[in-house]
Order: structure tokens, then sequence, then C-alpha cells
């Protein structure tokens, strides 16, 4: 038996995915809404495992787009194949940034929320320069040198990804607090 998705559960699936389709407009580097549907789907999903699923699915779905269609089109030598996931280091920091975000946001507040998004950028940050020092095609010595120097050349990259956090953080969670106010029936706690 299908279940019926409710109002609420409905609104935050929409948004998410929402927020996903800004991933095909042109910006800067790392300015992304990936943090910010971690943090959301971890504070409004009633159901834990939703939490984790709608928000993977948007980043997988769009990623199978951004790189079979948009990045092969303009890096054709680096996708000659199809490509089914990006990088790793990407789905496991955001779903580290999904505990996060069941952490701290059991209730929403600014502050939490602010202290959250700057989490999330951290997350971020050191999850996927890890994986770029690394990997195999890395030009950063196994060492602790080149660990640092590969955190080093990540830096420029940080400040796009903790914009983006706040950028997207305040939107889907201000634009959700606007419509609890204009619909009353998104207040009530979901089970989805």
């Amino acid at each position: 038996m299908i279940q019926k998705i409710n109002l609420k559960t409905g609104v935050v699936i929409a948004m998410i995915l929402t927020a996903t389709l800004s991933r095909f407009i042109p910006h800067p580097p790392n300015f992304t809404p990936i943090g910010a549907m971690s943090l959301f789907g971890a504070a409004y999903f009633g159901r834990k495992y939703l939490a984790l699923l709608i928000p993977f699915l948007a980043l997988w779905l769009s990623d199978l787009a951004l790189n079979n269609i948009l990045y092969a089109q303009m890096f054709p030598e680096y996708y000659t194949q199809f490509v089914w996931f990006g990088m790793w280091s990407v789905y496991i920091a955001f779903a580290a940034i999904v505990g996060l975000g069941w952490l701290l946001l059991k209730k929403v507040t600014t502050t939490r929320l602010l202290g959250a998004s700057v989490s999330a950028s951290l997350i971020f940050f050191l999850i996927t320069n890890f994986q770029v020092w690394l990997g195999p095609l890395s030009v950063y010595p196994k060492t602790i040198a080149g660990l640092f120097s590969a955190y080093a050349a990540g830096i420029p990259f940080f400040w796009n990804t903790l914009a983006g956090d706040l950028f997207f953080t305040a939107v889907l969670f201000g634009a959700f607090a606007f419509f609890q106010r204009r619909f009353p029936a998104l207040q009530t706690q979901t089970q989805g």
C-alpha cells in the first residue's frame, strides 16, 4: 500500500528539489545547496531515513546530469565514460552533515542554524580535501605536510562553501518559516 505524503513532507521535498536545481545555474565553485539541503532534511523530516534518502537522491540525480551532460561536454578529456557517482567524499560529508543536523537542529533557532551551517562547511572541507590528498591522482605527497598542503590549497573553495551553506540555509529555513506562518497546516508534526 502506498502511504499518502502529508503536506509538510511534500513541501520539504519540493523545497529540497528546488534547491537542487540551483546547481544547474552558473555559480562560483562550491557555492551549492548541498550542506543546506542536508541540514534542512535533518531538521524537518520526521522519519530519519527520509532525511538521508530525499536529499541524497536529489544530489545523486543532479550529479548524474551534471557529470554526464554538462561536465562531459566541458571536459571531455576527464569524462570519457558514464559517471555513476561523483567524489565519494561528497556523499560521506553529506551523510555526516545530516547527522550533525539531527544533533543540532532538534529545535530550529537562528543560533543553532548558524552553528550548524558553519560546522557543515567545515565538515565538507575536511572530508573532501582529505580525499583529494588521499586519491590516486593526487599531486600531494602522502605525508602530513602533503595533507596540510591539500587543505591549504582548498581554503579558497572553503569560503565559497561557507557562503553557499549560509545563503542556502537562510533561504531554505527562512522560506519554510514564512510558509509555516502563512499556512498553519505546515506547523504540525510530520510523520514523513
